[in-house]
This record gives C-alpha cells, sequence and structure tokens, in this order.
C-alpha cells in the first residue's frame, strides 16, 4: 500500500477509537471514522496478547497483504483499524481473508458488495 494509504500516526488511531464506530466478528474487530480525505487510509493494531512479536508481526504481514490486494474494492474516505482477535493465529490465510472482508462488508466499506 502507499504511504498515504496507512495510518500510522497515535493520534489519528486515538481519533479513530474515540469517534469511530466498530464491528466485530469471531475473528476481528474493527474501528471505522470518515477522515474528510478523497482517500481511506488503514491501520492494523495486534496486541501483546496475540502473541510474541514473531507471531503478531505474522499476522500483521497477512492482514496488510489481504488489504493491499482488495485495497480497490474499499471505499474512500475512510480511517479504517483492523484488530485482530486471539484465535487468528490458529486460522490460515484463506479464512483470516475471508473474515476480513466479511467485516468490511458488515461496515458498508466494500464497493462490490452487490447486496446484503
Amino acid at each position: 500500500m502507499e504511504k498515504k494509504h496507512r495510518l500510522r500516526n497515535n493520534e489519528d488511531f486515538k481519533k479513530v477509537y474515540r469517534k469511530g464506530k466498530n464491528y466485530w466478528n469471531r475473528n476481528i474487530v474493527l474501528y471505522v471514522t470518515k477522515n474528510g480525505f478523497d482517500y481511506s487510509r488503514i491501520g492494523f493494531s495486534v496486541t501483546k496478547k496475540i502473541g510474541n512479536s514473531v507471531v503478531r508481526n505474522r499476522v500483521k504481514r497477512r492482514m496488510r497483504e489481504i488489504c493491499r490486494l482488495n485495497f480497490d474494492n474499499i471505499k474512500e474516505g475512510y480511517d479504517i483499524i483492523f484488530i485482530p482477535k486471539r484465535n487468528v493465529i490458529d486460522i490460515d490465510y484463506l479464512e483470516l481473508e475471508s473474515a476480513m472482508l466479511h467485516i468490511l462488508k458488515l461496515a458498508h466499506l466494500k464497493k462490490n458488495s452487490g447486496g446484503k
């Protein structure tokens, strides 16, 4: 993903947590708020409950790749934070991708959702 599509600043994360709406499923929690730009920014927050740094970084890499491949299907103008739950370390890539696309659909952030 391009640099402008990344959510990196701590103040931006705090703003999304404070003002944003949250959605969740079995594997992921999602926080969303409008950002006033004509592009969306995505951030990831993986807590130490997930595991050691190797496991946390693997989860982040997988989530980042899923977002990179599906970024064209995400609506513009939002700040989005993905927070994986503890059981993501036990699921494979396809299940994680399915969970992320499902939560984006719940939040009405997918462009090509094609109805409910």
